[in-house]
Order: C-alpha cells, then sequence, then structure tokens
C-alpha cells in the first residue's frame, strides 16, 4: 500500500547537501578544494569560542540549558530588548519553521521574493501556506510591490537583509514605506543573517520595530560572521506575545550546550568580528576587480559573497570549476554565487575562473 502525504509536502524538492571536501578530492583526484560556496566566515571560529568549546566538554552528559538564559540575557543586554524578546533557534533557519507552523494555516499566505532565501518558501508550503513571491527588482526587494502583494490571508512577509544570493540590501526609507502600508495581521520578518558584514550607513534599523512591540521579527544568526556554522545556533528578536507562540512549539533543548557557550565568547569578540569584517571588505573589492577584468559584472554586495551572471550557462561553470578545485554555488541559469573566502583561496577561483572562461571562449571559436 503507497504512503499517504500530503500533496503540498509531496511536492517538494529534498535539500541536496554538497559532498564532503575529502570525498571531492578523492573523486577528482585532487590534492586540495576550497569551498566558496556556503557563505561561510573563511577565518574560522573566534578563538574565545573555541576556547569556550574546550571548557563545556566536561559536561556533555548533561541535557543543554532548554532556556538558553544566559545566551538570551546577553543578547538582550546587546541589543536593548527584555530576555523574554529573545528566542534561540538550531540555526535562524529553525526559527523560520516555527514561525511558519506557528502562524500559517492552510491557504494562508506568506509573501517573499521571487530570488531568495529558499528556505522561506520550503517552510511555509511544509505549513500548508502559500508562497507569495514577488520578482526582484534591479537584483533588489521590491518592497512596494511586496507591500500590495499582502491580502486577508497574508500572515508572514520576508525581507531578506541582505539579501541571499544577490547581496542586496534595501534602505531605511524603504522599510519605513513598507511598514507603514503593512496591516497590523502581517508579521513582517527581517532576516538578517549578513547584518554584520554591512557597510552601508543607509541600512535600517528593523530593531526600533521591535521595540515598539510591532509585528516583527528580527533574525540574525551567529553562523556567518561569527564563524560557527557547524554548531547551528541562530536567534530572533521580537515581541514577547510572538516569542511565547514559539516557545510552545520549540523544542526544549533545540539549541545545544556548545552551541551556547561558543556564541556567548563569540558575542563578546569584538576583535575577530572586526577582523573578519576588515578581509571581507579588502578581499571583495579584489574579487569584484577580477570579476570586471574578466567582463563580468557582479551585484554590488552587502555580505561576504558576490552575485554574477557566467555569461554562459552556470551550471556548467559550476562544474568546470569543482574540477579545478573550487566549490561555488550555482543558483540558476547563468547567474553563479561565490563567498568571499581567504586571499590565497580567492586568487585561486579567479585563476581558476580565468582558465574554464578561457577554453569556452577558444572552444567557441574552434566551433
Amino acid at each position: 500500500m503507497p504512503l499517504k502525504v500530503h500533496e503540498t509536502i509531496a511536492s517538494l524538492v529534498p535539500y541536496v547537501p554538497g559532498k564532503p571536501l575529502e570525498e571531492l578530492q578523492r573523486e577528482l583526484g585532487l590534492s586540495r578544494v576550497i569551498k566558496l560556496a556556503s557563505n561561510e566566515n573563511p577565518r574560522g571560529p573566534s578563538p574565545k569560542a573555541l576556547a569556550a568549546i574546550s571548557d563545556a566538554t566536561g559536561s556533555l552528559n548533561r541535557y543543554p540549558d532548554g532556556s538558553g538564559y544566559r545566551l538570551r540575557e546577553a543578547l538582550a543586554e546587546r541589543w536593548k530588548v527584555s530576555r523574554d524578546q529573545v528566542i534561540l533557534g538550531n540555526g535562524s533557519d529553525e526559527i523560520i519553521g516555527l514561525l511558519a507552523q506557528a502562524f500559517l494555516s492552510p491557504g494562508d499566505e506568506a509573501v517573499m521574493a521571487d530570488q531568495t532565501f529558499v528556505i522561506y518558501k520550503l517552510q511555509a508550503m511544509a505549513a500548508h501556506g502559500r508562497p507569495i513571491e514577488v520578482p526582484l527588482r534591479e537584483w533588489r526587494h521590491d518592497l512596494q510591490a511586496m507591500a500590495k502583494a499582502v491580502t486577508p490571508r497574508t500572515r508572514l512577509l520576508f525581507v531578506c537583509n541582505p539579501n541571499n544570493p544577490t547581496g542586496t540590501m534595501v534602505s531605511a526609507a524603504e522599510v519605513e514605506a513598507l511598514m507603514a502600508r503593512v496591516p497590523e495581521h502581517v508579521i513582517v520578518i527581517f532576516d538578517e543573517a549578513y547584518y554584520e558584514y554591512v557597510r552601508d550607513h543607509g541600512f535600517p534599523d528593523a530593531l526600533q520595530y521591535v521595540r515598539q512591540t510591532r509585528n516583527v521579527v528580527v533574525l540574525r544568526t551567529f553562523s556567518k560572521i561569527y564563524g560557527l556554522a557547524g554548531l547551528r545556533i541562530g536567534y530572533g528578536l521580537t515581541s514577547p506575545e510572538i516569542t511565547n507562540y514559539l516557545n510552545r512549539l520549540r523544542p526544549p533543548f533545540n539549541a545545544n550546550s556548545l552551541a551556547q557557550r561558543a556564541a556567548l565568547a563569540a558575542l563578546e569578540d569584538e576583535t575577530h568580528v572586526a577582523k573578519s569584517r576588515a578581509m571581507n571588505e579588502t578581499e571583495m573589492a579584489k574579487v569584484s576587480a577580477g570579476l570586471t577584468a574578466l567582463g563580468l559584472h557582479p551585484v554590488p554586495s552587502q555580505a561576504n559573497f558576490l552575485y554574477f551572471d557566467a555569461g554562459k550557462d552556470g551550471g556548467e561553470v559550476f562544474e568546470a570549476l569543482l574540477r579545478e578545485g573550487v566549490i561555488v554555488r550555482h543558483i540558476q541559469g547563468r547567474t553563479v554565487r561565490v563567498t568571499i573566502g581567504l586571499p590565497e583561496e580567492n586568487q585561486q577561483f579567479l585563476h581558476a575562473l580565468q582558465q574554464v572562461l578561457g577554453r569556452s571562449l577558444s572552444n567557441k571559436r574552434e566551433s
């Protein structure tokens, strides 16, 4: 007898993770493979976070603090909110799922960009909601069009700022205009995973709406600039009412002990964050210049990655770079996203891309 699965769930495509670097090296016969696909901090975690992890290993027989008291206290103090306005997640992805479960009934709508973090759509559909995708405008969220897309059935509206995969941001003025139009029955979710990388002074202060107890959630993570992607720890800042509903669904030990201790230490290491930000800015300028020299035009980014039209099928470019020992992310069509890595990794990427595109042009001339 065939399994009975909800048609929405059956229609979802599972996320396919990349192979381990060691396995790729063995398959491709390469001595070195660099990964520039997942927007990780190439400098690694804070030394203070590593020390905190080491200190915590002796108590791994105990369950974690289910309330995340110390980390939530530190985050509340950092962002000038109360502790009951902070929720921890197994990555900020988990909080997105909790929001969809808590606030979407079958047929309810979640408004999002049509080229943004794929988890919004997946979680909305998993909750039997209806994703409403609004086209980007010049690679940026079109907040006016998103506001127009809101209906009485809309419950969630996602703004990824800076946006993944394009790296673009929306300004404070644009967000203010959006918030003036969004009705009270809609929760606006500002996903700011790359917040610490932003250089533009026009970036909005979304937390002001949280402090005003608007129906707003601001998501942040320790997976990016803090270098703790492997520990899966993120957080949300929102109203006590919304955290109350999310905590009814949240698994009691979703933030593990090592993640909590490491995040607490990383939060205090301003030096590590500053050095990571500075290196990213310097290296992004070099990679952007290198892409431009190859006749490519990366989209200006406020994050730690660049998005560009490869000039040919992006899947082919991805596969060719893989054979050169460089992993990037093929987004769709001709577009590719590359994470800013260490200086030597960025040089290897640009050299490999030059080889790949050079072979492509040579093949065209020969044909």
